[in-house]
C-alpha cells in the first residue's frame, strides 16, 4: 500500500516543491529521458500529479492518491486508481514501466517489481528514478525523515540494493544514468547528466524483461 496520507494533506507543498527546485526537477527529467523508450505503450507507476508523465508524453499512470490523480488529469494523464503492488492490467500489455521517487513509498518493493515484470512485454524495459541511500542527497533526506511532510515513512535504498532486487526479480541488463552532483540547495543551473552511478544523488536504472525463448 503507497504511504498516500502526505500526499492527499500536502498537495500544495508537493507542487510547491516542484516550481521551487526546476533545476533539480528539469536535470531528473533529463536524466529519466535519456533511459526513456523512444516508441511504444508506457505506463507510470505512483504517476502522482504528471509532473514526470505529462512531459514525457507517457499519458497513462496509476497512483493511489485521488488528490493526486486529480491533478494529473488536468496535465492530460489518464489517472486511475492503483499500486505497484497489484497492477490492474493484463499480462505483457506495456513496453516500458516508469518509477520515479516511488519505490521509497512501496511496502513491498520486490512484490512491485514482480508486477512491473508481469505487465511488460517481453524485452519490455522498467525505468526506475530513485534517490541513493548512500548519495549526499539520500544522506541529508534519511538524516532530515522526521522533519519531511513526505518522507517521515519512507525507505530509502542504495544502487546495490536496488540492483540485487531487479535481478533476483528476474531483469537482466541494466543500464545508469545519473544527476545531481551537489546538494539540492546549491544547484541553480541544469545539472549534467553522466552514464553510470556513484557520483550523483539520483540514479536512473533501465533494466529489460528478457525475450520470449
Amino acid at each position: 500500500m503507497f504511504k498516500i496520507d502526505p500526499f492527499e494533506k500536502h498537495t500544495s507543498e508537493y507542487e510547491a516543491w516542484f516550481e521551487n527546485n526546476r533545476f533539480v526537477y528539469e536535470s531528473e527529467l533529463r536524466a529519466i529521458k535519456e533511459q526513456l523508450p523512444k516508441k511504444g505503450e508506457g505506463i507510470e507507476v505512483g504517476v502522482g500529479s504528471g509532473r514526470f508523465a505529462a512531459p514525457l508524453g507517457i499519458r497513462l499512470g496509476i497512483d493511489p492518491s485521488s488528490k493526486m490523480r486529480e491533478i494529473a488529469r488536468t496535465r492530460g494523464v489518464v489517472a486511475i486508481d492503483g499500486v505497484a503492488e497489484k497492477l490492474p492490467f493484463d499480462d505483457c500489455r506495456f513496453n516500458y514501466v516508469l518509477m520515479v521517487t516511488t519505490i521509497c513509498f512501496l511496502d513491498d518493493i520486490e512484490a512491485a517489481f514482480k508486477q512491473a515484470l508481469r505487465v511488460l512485454k517481453p524485452g519490455g524495459h522498467l525505468i526506475i528514478g530513485f534517490i541513493d541511500k548512500k548519495s549526499p542527497v539520500g544522506i541529508s533526506y534519511e538524516q532530515r525523515k522526521s522533519e519531511s511532510l513526505f518522507y517521515k515513512t519512507a525507505t530509502f535504498y542504495s544502487v546495490d540494493e536496488v540492483n540485487s532486487y531487479l535481478q533476483k526479480t528476474g531483469f537482466i541488463n541494466l543500464k545508469f544514468t545519473q544527476t545531481l552532483f551537489r546538494l539540492l540547495s546549491e544547484i541553480e543551473n541544469l545539472e549534467p547528466i553522466k552514464k553510470g552511478y556513484g557520483e550523483g544523488s539520483f540514479v536512473v536504472v533501465k533494466a529489460s524483461k528478457p525475450e520470449a525463448t
